[in-house]
């Protein structure tokens, strides 16, 4: 078994995107490898969850009004007072 690494995040906490996001085929109603978020763009974690076979910290981040997207700690970062 994979020992189980902490949230480095919490429920409520804004976060920037590191990376442009595609949808990797979870999202239907979107375009398979379409881009969901752009580099930069900011949100806010609205569930924190755990990647059952990864043994991973997975946050769902509200980006906008209507994107809700999965992310793993490394395509997220928290936005600091200089950023907001």
């Amino acid at each position: 078994m994979i020992k189980a690494e902490p949230p480095k995040f919490q429920r409520g906490q804004r976060v920037k995107a590191l990376f442009d996001l595609v949808n990797d085929g979870s999202l239907p109603d979107a375009p398979a490898e379409g881009r969901l978020v752009r580099l930069g763009d900011i949100g806010k974690i609205v569930q924190v969850g755990r990647h059952t076979d990864a043994n991973l910290p997975i946050y769902l981040v509200e980006f906008g009004e209507k994107v809700v997207v999965g992310c793993l700690e490394r395509e997220i970062g928290l936005i600091s007072g200089v950023d907001r």
